[in-house]
Formats: structure tokens, C-alpha cells, sequence
């Protein structure tokens, strides 16, 4: 990785004057996302926070930028052709939209049982969807089949010179709406975004005589670049499911690998409870829509596996995320901040009891939102019942006053 005291690093991938050329050509299509401060987070970890807000671009990603800046580099020729894509959700629909705002012909192949919401958006965008394979591996597959039969131009999502140009278009943004920002904190998963935005910061801000500090976030489940960065060449790693779906690379692009490890000071990774935390907060304190892989910036920052220094920014990524999964997500993070309890709770069936019970509850100000009583089960006496309460607490303190409570009353509550 990056050494913090040289600020005039070398880098393998765009130039400064390519991501300056990219700039126009991206905002052809790309807004200039808001730059949110956050008192929230400044209280919480003492220096000035940022919210970069791509989760507000169009199409709700970043992706817009990296597709457009290779779609309008093709030639008439290759236009002709149109392009393909195979992707899930984010870069399907900036593929889709470039192409729809260049006037080329797009095919985009998603995976069987992609979210809907993706798919409809994607074909809203004016593409040929074509859905194919149970994995995003033999997705790939085919839209590789596709182009090869059909001459169609393949755009990668991440691991291509003009992709990262687009994105480092970001970086730039950055710089132009707070010149004086010291650390960038950025998901990374096949490390498109990543290695644009550190690298044309890196290279504009060395001009300037200045260092701005760069760190990559990884799901804890999906983390490829910590351990290729310690062997100094790209690994593959087993990835185990994440919410952060958008990010879940098992292995670094080549090209994007070299950048990151030229230009990014350090890689950290965030748990399923950290996005989960990081996408509550960023509902209730900035009234932000963001998706799991959007929020892993703002999940390093809360779970302190990074420690900003200076004016910090967080980029909030992508904000698609199906409602569905924010439902699971909120109850989750709800969960994981210790402000939604589920307590098993075995009872005499006796007249009273639950009555009993909800009163304990209520007296130690908590609020009963879900309750489950039944006499059915394996084990179970035939006098017995079983009580699960879902409750709503105010955090860990709150929590365990309610625990303790049915404790005191005589009671053996089970956290489940």
C-alpha cells in the first residue's frame, strides 16, 4: 500500500490529465451529488464528517460514471455492435442508461431471481434484459458467449482504463466541493471505484503539495484485498454471503489492484452488524436512503475500524437497495444496537401470566411490539408455555434494565 510521506507516488493506471478529460464527459450525464456534512458523526469521532452522496446520482450508484466514460470512448464501429454487461444490479443500470444517452443498443444479462426492483430499473432504462444462470459467475459466462457469437463490446464493471477514469471523475468532485479534506473513506469490491477515486486524488492533490489519506472498506464476508495486498498480487478468497452484495468480489481486477496498492493507505473490513448499524443510522440521522454495499464507509468510521483525521469524507456509494432487504436490514441493525429485543421466556399456564409479564415490560418503559405464546413443543411439561416477546428498547443499558427486571419478578428470560 500507499507510504504516507511520499506524496508524489507512482501510479500504473489514468493519468491526471486522463480523469480530467473524463470530468466533461461524465457530467454529460452524471449529477454533482450533494456534500453533507454530519454532526452526528463529527460528535461521535471528534473531526468534521462528510457524506459524498452517489447514492443521489442517477441511477443510485457511482456506476453511471464509469460506464458512460467507456461507452463514449467506443468508436462508430463498435457502437454499431452495442455492448453487454452482465451484473446484478448497479452496473446494469449504468450500463443501460449510458447506452440509452449514447444511442447504442445494450443487452444486459442479471442472474435467475435478481431483485426486481433491479431488473425493472435496468429495463426501464431502455436494455435488453436476458436473464441466465443461478450465479453471477455463470452470468458472466454467458454474456461472454453473447458477445463473442454477436461482436457486442463487453463492459466490465470495474477492471478497465476507461471504467476507472469514470470513477475517478468521484475523487475529483471531491476535491472541487472541499479542497481542504484529509482522509476519503471508500468501499471497495472489485476495486474500480477505489482505485479511480485514490488515484486521481492522490495525483491532484500532490500537485498541490498536499496528502490526502485514502482507506478502503471491505465486507468482512467478501475481503479479497487484505489478503492480496500482504501476498502483493491478486487472490482469490471464499466469499460467504454478505448484504453488501454490490461489493462481494472474491478477487482483486488486475488493473484495479495495482492502483489500490500504489495509491490506498490501508484496507479495513466491517461485519454484517456493522453495515446493518451504519444503514439505521444513516436512515435516522441523515434521512439517507443508502444500500448495504453504500454504507460500508460509514460502518468503518461507527465501528472504529477507521479513525478519521482531519476533514473526513465518507462516499455513500449506491442507495439501490430492494425493500425487501431494508425491511430484514432494519430489524437487523435494530438488533445488532441493541434497540429490538426477542426474550423466550417459559411460563406456568396459569391465568395472568402474560398479563404479568407485560406489565414488567411496561414498568421498565419498554414497548411489547410482537408476542408469541404457545403451548407446543418438544420437551415442553404440559403445564408449561412458551413466551416470546419482541420488545423495543433504547440500547444496551435499556436492554438489560428489562432482562433484570423479569429476573427480579422470578422469571428466566432467554435472548434469542
Amino acid at each position: 500500500m500507499a507510504d504516507v510521506s511520499d506524496a508524489t507516488t507512482e501510479v500504473t493506471g489514468p493519468t491526471l490529465r486522463e480523469f480530467e478529460a473524463a470530468l466533461p464527459v461524465v457530467r454529460q450525464v452524471a449529477r454533482i451529488t450533494p456534500l453533507e456534512s454530519s454532526r452526528y458523526l463529527a460528535d461521535l469521532v471528534g473531526v468534521p464528517v462528510h457524506l459524498k452522496c452517489e447514492n443521489l446520482q442517477r441511477t443510485g450508484s457511482y456506476k453511471i460514471r464509469g460506464a458512460y466514460n467507456r461507452i463514449s470512448s467506443l468508436s462508430p464501429e463498435e457502437r454499431e455492435r452495442g455492448v453487454v454487461a452482465a451484473s446484478a444490479g448497479n452496473h446494469a443500470q449504468g450500463v443501460a442508461l449510458a447506452a440509452r444517452e449514447l444511442g447504442i443498443r445494450a443487452t444486459i444479462f442479471m442472474p435467475i431471481g435478481v431483485a426486481l426492483p433491479k431488473l425493472e430499473a435496468t429495463r426501464d432504462y431502455g436494455a435488453d434484459v436476458v436473464l441466465s444462470g443461478a450465479s453471477i459467475g455463470e452470468t458472466l459466462e454467458a454474456a461472454a458467449a453473447f458477445a463473442e457469437r454477436t461482436g457486442a463490446v463487453v463492459i466490465p464493471p470495474f477492471d478497465h482504463h476507461d471504467v476507472i477514469a469514470g470513477q475517478g471523475t468521484l475523487g475529483l468532485e471531491i476535491l472541487e466541493q472541499l479542497p481542504e479534506v484529509e482522509t476519503v473513506v471508500v468501499a471497495i469490491g472489485g476495486g474500480g471505484l477505489a482505485s479511480g477515486v485514490a488515484s486521481a486524488i492522490r495525483q491532484r492533490s500532490a500537485q498541490l503539495g498536499r496528502r490526502v489519506r485514502i482507506v478502503g472498506v471491505q465486507a468482512a464476508n467478501a475481503a479479497p484485498y487484505p489478503a492480496s495486498l500482504e501476498a502483493g498480487a491478486p487472490l482469490a478468497v471464499p466469499v460467504v454471503p454478505t448484504i453488501a452484495d454490490g461489493i462481494a468480489v472474491y478477487r482483486p481486477g488486475e488493473i484495479t489492484f495495482g492502483i489500490v496498492k500504489d495509491t490506498v493507505d490501508e484496507v479495513v473490513t466491517v461485519t454484517e452488524d456493522d453495515v446493518a448499524r451504519a444503514i439505521i443510522v444513516l436512515l435516522e440521522r441523515a434521512k439517507l436512503v443508502v444500500e448495504p454495499a453504500g454504507a460500508v464507509s460509514v460502518a468503518a468510521i461507527l465501528s472504529g475500524a477507521v479513525r478519521p483525521t482531519g476533514q473526513t469524507v465518507a462516499i455513500l456509494s449506491g442507495g439501490n437497495i430492494d425493500p425487501l432487504l431494508m425491511q430484514r436490514v432494519i430489524s437487523h441493525g435494530l438488533s445488532a444496537s441493541d434497540r429490538y429485543l426477542t426474550i423466550s421466556i417459559m411460563l406456568t399456564d396459569r391465568p395472568g401470566e402474560l398479563a404479568r409479564t407485560s406489565k414488567i415490560v411496561a414498568d421498565a418503559n419498554a414497548n411489547v411490539v410482537e408476542v408469541l405464546h404457545t403451548r407446543h413443543g418438544a420437551g415442553r411439561q404440559i403445564n408449561d408455555v412458551e413466551l416470546q416477546l419482541s420488545i423495543e428498547t433504547r440500547g444496551p443499558e435499556h436492554k438489560q434494565r428489562v432482562v433484570d427486571a423479569l429476573r427480579a419478578d422470578g422469571y428466566d428470560p432467554r435472548i434469542v
